[in-house]
């Protein structure tokens, strides 16, 4: 896989996909007198681990045929410049579709190739707001919506893009076609809240925070704070779980009032005022085991210690060539394998490239690579 991205959608699919087991190649710029090519933060990405580095300069004739003959041997090319600007470059679907027929091309973008929205410039906040995610979260101080605090659209894109590529890898083994896949992050977030557009598409209305069980409209499902100031997330939708939560905070007589809309602020204050007896950690012990779906909010910095992602091995050890030992998450989702137990993994230097070897892998003569290096259209 060629990836022409440094961040966003596109690095989060590649790297899905290096953890499932695909070769990633990260494809940047080379270094100029005024600039130097983008390199992520040496943790972020999970530190580019198991990717290949290589520098081009598309914007040259020669660094163009460079690309091109790496695209030739490629299964998959990911990219997320601005819709249009690869087939400026020659680099886009028709060009290497051209040289190879069988390629999956993969294009990122904020609002999708076409559209009167597709050259507007944004990031994972703009695409939450046009996918009505941040109208449906429940509004902070002043009735504004809150910042989500993660890149939701962008992970979300990410993983639509990665399921994207694997289902025309699977039609290709068939086909022996290959694919262009436009990949919208804006929609992808309307399948995120899919739910609440298809009723209101379905039934009209304004669906809005405090329309449903999931938005805040009943006092059963909800976040809550302990006596130490810390968050207590309840879940309890089913009538069996809110009678067992009532149960255990002394609150039997309301377990038969939960979806009772007359009774919510009553049953907020009673949840709130006995919450508060304790520290989140005390009712999590109490809590949590005892089927009432309540769990603590966990701070960044308390994650990786949870008993049960420890258990779970989710961190690992890694070390970095000039930044030393560091700890990092392990390739997370069904079917990816954890690193080797004990043994830290070792994360490449992105400053380092690979470009002349994999030019030679791709089937260029050494002669020509050494022509584009003295030109330093490739590095």
């Amino acid at each position: 896989m060629l990836d022409l991205s440094t961040v966003g959608p596109a690095a989060r699919c590649t790297r899905l996909l290096a953890d499932y087991g695909a070769l990633v190649v990260k494809v940047g710029p080379v270094p100029t007198a005024d600039a130097a090519p983008i390199v992520p933060k040496y943790f972020a990405y999970s530190g580019h681990r198991g990717m290949r580095r290589a520098l081009v300069d598309l914007k040259d004739s020669d660094g163009r045929e460079a690309f091109l003959s790496l695209a030739g041997a490629a299964d998959v090319v990911v990219e997320s410049f601005r819709p249009g600007v690869v087939d400026k470059l020659g680099v886009g679907y028709s060009a290497v579709s051209a040289l190879n027929p069988g390629v999956v091309y993969c294009s990122t973008s904020g609002y999708g190739q076409d559209g009167p929205a597709s050259q507007w410039a944004g990031h994972d906040i703009d695409y939450l707001a046009v996918g009505g995610f941040l109208a449906m979260s429940t509004p902070g101080v002043g009735g504004a919506p809150p910042l989500p605090g993660a890149t939701v659209a962008d992970a979300t894109a990410g993983m639509q893009a990665a399921l994207a590529i694997t289902s025309a890898l699977a039609g290709r083994a068939a086909t022996g076609r290959g694919a262009y896949l436009d990949v919208s992050v804006a929609e992808g977030v309307l399948w995120l809240t899919s739910l609440a557009i298809d009723e209101q598409l379905a039934l009209g209305g304004d669906v809005l925070p405090g329309h449903d069980i999931l938005s805040g409209r009943y006092a059963c499902y909800g976040v809550y704070a302990g006596s130490d100031g810390k968050w207590l997330a309840v879940g309890a939708i089913e009538a069996k779980f809110f009678a067992n939560l009532c149960g255990a905070l002394g609150l039997a007589e309301l377990a038969g009032l939960q979806l009772d809309d007359a009774a919510q602020e009553r049953i907020r204050t009673a949840l709130a005022a006995a919450f508060a007896e304790r520290t989140r950690d005390e009712w999590v012990a109490l809590l949590a085991g005892a089927n009432t779906c309540v769990a603590p909010v966990l701070e960044i910095a308390e994650v990786g210690e949870l008993p049960q992602f420890v258990a779970r091995g989710v961190v690992g050890a890694a070390v970095h060539p000039t930044e030393g030992a560091v700890a990092q998450l392990e390739p997370l989702l069904a079917g990816m394998e954890r690193l080797a137990t004990g043994v830290p993994v070792a994360l490449p230097d992105m400053r380092q490239t690979d470009t002349e070897h994999l030019l030679k892998e791709a089937g260029v003569d050494g002669e020509t690579v050494a022509r584009w290096v003295a030109r330093k259209v490739v590095a």
